[in-house]
């Protein structure tokens, strides 16, 4: 498998469900928001102590490169399982619990960059305080390191697009785990469109998610 990126896990998702009816369907892609999945199954909540997204921004300079990385919590969660297959889940993500890893042992810089990253020049956190990943579509992968192929729709700051995870996805004991590959999101498609002052470096537009969760069984 490949290795994963951090320790947030954001820091990878599961098998398939198809909808039958009597017209044709179009296939569902990465570039639609239609959705193939439904609630019918068993039920499953986010452990949320145990779920995280990981992420990874990149700040680029005349002769080197930067990173950032870090976590955020999430505040809930479900996952649906039929006859022993991924169904369908959403997870909403609380994005006053994004912190920077990388500078966990600086608290004044911490608190600087944590603040940068909440405020109205990146993810504007008072007034979008979450954001959210709803799986619309779930396909088994035949070959490669991951056994599920996830498409979802993915909101940041009020904005929602498509976005494809490739993940592992595995069913045991009452429990549901769920990590993604590593995907870059470009993060101008959702609004965060800060850059600061070109002698500072440039902050690239892509930002490095992965989605790491585990679900309980609804008792």
């Amino acid at each position: 498998m490949k290795k994963r990126l951090f320790s947030i896990a954001i820091p990878a998702l599961f098998a398939a469900v198809v909808v039958v009816s009597c017209k044709k369907e179009k296939p569902l892609t990465s570039e639609s928001n239609e959705v193939a999945t439904t609630k019918d199954g068993i039920q499953y909540v986010l452990d949320t102590l145990n779920s995280r997204v990981e992420w990874k921004g990149y700040k680029i300079f005349k002769s080197e490169s930067t990173s950032h990385f870090g976590t955020i919590k999430f505040e809930s969660g479900d996952v649906t399982v039929k006859e022993g297959k991924l169904e369908s889940g959403k997870f909403v993500a609380d994005m006053n619990s994004l912190t920077s890893e990388d500078l966990k042992n600086d608290a004044e810089q911490l608190g600087k960059l944590n603040g940068h990253l909440k405020s109205g020049d990146f993810f504007e956190v008072e007034k979008f305080p979450t954001a959210s990943y709803e799986i619309t579509k779930v396909t088994p992968a035949m070959e490669g390191d991951y056994n599920t192929t996830l498409d979802g729709n993915l909101t940041v700051k009020g904005i929602t697009k498509p976005v494809q995870f490739k993940a592992n996805v595995a069913l045991k004991d009452g429990e549901v785990s769920i990590n993604t590959e590593p995907k870059d999101i470009k993060r101008e498609e959702f609004g965060v469109k800060f850059q600061a002052p070109a002698e500072n470096g440039v902050i690239k537009d892509e930002v490095t998610l992965q989605i790491n969760v585990k679900a309980l069984e609804k008792k």
